[in-house]
C-alpha cells in the first residue's frame, strides 16, 4: 500500500485510528529511558498482552533489563486500507524492531489469548524455541471473553455495586478539558459474574495449568497478574465495583495457585502485583479516573509521578531477584507506594472537593493528560512528522528469521 495522509478521527472520548511513526516513537522513547542491563541469565518469559499499558512496558523493561527470551501474545487489528492499524500493532512492529537490533530472542503471537487455539499455538512455539518458561507475566484487559468451555460470550462494564455512582469527571473530548458529572447506575449480579469472567482470574489459572500440562514449567516458575487499588476517591467505581470485584477474584486466584499441587510441584510463586496510576486506553474509559489522574500529576509533578515503564524496571528486579520482594499482607507485590502516600493523597482530595477550582491549579496536569491520550494513539507525540504521508500498512513483525508471521 502507498503511504498516505492521515489525521487522527476523535469521537466522544476515544480516537478510532492510530499513526504509526507515532505509534513507534513511543516505545522507541520508553526504549531509551529504561536503564540497560542485560548480565547474567536470559529468562524465558512469556507476556499476556505485550501491545498495551503495563503489558508493553513489562515486555521492554524485561528485554532492556534481563535480556528475556520468549513470547508476546496480544490481539491487535491490521490495516485495512479504510482504517489504520491498531496502535498496538504499531507498538509491536517497533518492539520487535528494537529487539531486533539488540539482538533479544523474542517472537510475537496476534491472537485471542482467551482462546484454547491461541493455548495451543503459544505452546507449539515454546516447544520449538525455548523450552519450560520461567516466568509468565498476565496483562490482559479486554472487553469480551468467550469461555472456551462452553462458547458463552461475557462481556465486562465498569459499574459501581449497590448504589448509583455520581462523581466529577474529566471531559476530554474536545480542544479544552473541562470537568463535567459522571452518573452510573449500579450493576446487576449478572454483570458483576460477566465481568469477574472477563477480568477475573480464570483465564490465568488456565493458561499455567496448560503450561503445567505440556511441562512447561520451568523450576521456580513465577506468575505475575497486573491489578490495581487506587484511590478511596476513585474506589466506588473502581476498587469497590464490577472491576473491583473482579480484580478481587484475580487476587483470590493468585492465593489458589500458590496452594495447588501444580506450582508446589516446580516450586512456584503467584503474585498479583499492584500498579501505580497511568494514562491507558483501559484507564482513560473509566468516569472519574481521568480526573483523578490528573490531580494526582498536578500533585505529584513529571518527576514525583512514576511511568509504566519505570514500575515495571522495579517488578522485574524483584521477579529476578535482584531486590527483595514488596509484599502487603495480602501477599500483593505492591509498586503504587508513590501513589498512595497519605500526604499525596490529602492534596489530591483537597483538589476533589472543588473540582471546578481543582481543574483550574491542575490545568497542566489535564492538558498532559490529554496529551497522554493523544499519544495512547500515536499522535501528538513530539519529533513525528505528521504532515507528511506515512505507510500504515505496516507488517506484524516475523516469527522467525524466514519471515513467517505468527498469526493475523
Amino acid at each position: 500500500m502507498s503511504p498516505r495522509q492521515i489525521e487522527p478521527k476523535q469521537r466522544g472520548f476515544l480516537i478510532v485510528n492510530s499513526h504509526p511513526e507515532g505509534a513507534a516513537q513511543t516505545v522507541r522513547r520508553t526504549w531509551a529511558a529504561i536503564p540497560a542491563r542485560t548480565d547474567g541469565r536470559k529468562p524465558v518469559a512469556l507476556i499476556l498482552g505485550h501491545s498495551a499499558g503495563y503489558g508493553l512496558a513489562t515486555l521492554l523493561a524485561g528485554l532492556r533489563r534481563h535480556g528475556i527470551r520468549g513470547i508476546g501474545v496480544a490481539y491487535e487489528a491490521a490495516d485495512t486500507g479504510r482504517r489504520t492499524a491498531t496502535a498496538g500493532w504499531y507498538r509491536t512492529a517497533a518492539a520487535a524492531r528494537l529487539a531486533a537490533e539488540g539482538g533479544h530472542d523474542i517472537r510475537f503471537v496476534n491472537t485471542d489469548a482467551f482462546s484454547a487455539d491461541a493455548k495451543t499455538q503459544v505452546m507449539d512455539l515454546l516447544e520449538q524455541h525455548y523450552g519450560p518458561v520461567d516466568h509468565l507475566i498476565y496483562s490482559l484487559a479486554a472487553p469480551r471473553r468467550t469461555d472456551p468451555a462452553t462458547g458463552t460470550v461475557h462481556h465486562s462494564v465498569i459499574k459501581p455495586l449497590g448504589a448509583a455512582y455520581e462523581a466529577p469527571a474529566l471531559d476530554f473530548s474536545g480542544t479544552d478539558p473541562k470537568v463535567t458529572r459522571a452518573r452510573i447506575e449500579p450493576g446487576t449480579e449478572d454483570e458483576t459474574r460477566a465481568t469477574v469472567a472477563v477480568m477475573g482470574g480464570d483465564d490465568w489459572a488456565l493458561w499455567v495449568r496448560a503450561l503445567a500440562a505440556r511441562r512447561l514449567l520451568a523450576d521456580k516458575f513465577t506468575t505475575a497478574a497486573l491489578t490495581y487499588v487506587g484511590s478511596e476517591v476513585t474506589a466506588p467505581v473502581y476498587r469497590q465495583g464490577t472491576i473491583g470485584a473482579a480484580k478481587e477474584h484475580l487476587e483470590q486466584t493468585a492465593h489458589d495457585l500458590n496452594s495447588s499441587a501444580v506450582l508446589k510441584e516446580h516450586d512456584g510463586r503467584a503474585f498479583t502485583v499492584v500498579a501505580g496510576a497511568a494514562v491507558t486506553q483501559a484507564s482513560s474509559a473509566i468516569p472519574s479516573i481521568a480526573l483523578y489522574t490528573a490531580f494526582l500529576r498536578t500533585v505529584l509533578g513529571k518527576q514525583g509521578f512514576q511511568t509504566p515503564a519505570e514500575q515495571a524496571v522495579d517488578l522485574w528486579d524483584q521477579l529476578e531477584d535482584r531486590t527483595p520482594l514488596r509484599l502487603d499482607a495480602a501477599g500483593r507485590i505492591r509498586l503504587d507506594g508513590w501513589e498512595l502516600d497519605d500526604r499525596i493523597q490529602d492534596r489530591v482530595r483537597d483538589l476533589w472537593a472543588d473540582p471546578e477550582r481543582g481543574l483550574e491549579a491542575a490545568r497542566a496536569g489535564a492538558d498532559w493528560f490529554m496529551s497522554q491520550v493523544q499519544e495512547l494513539y500515536g499522535w501528538g507525540v513530539e519529533g513525528v512528522a505528521y504532515g507528511r504521508p506515512v505507510e500504515t500498512d505496516v507488517a506484524w513483525p516475523a516469527a522467525d528469521g524466514q519471515g513467517t508471521a505468527v498469526g493475523g
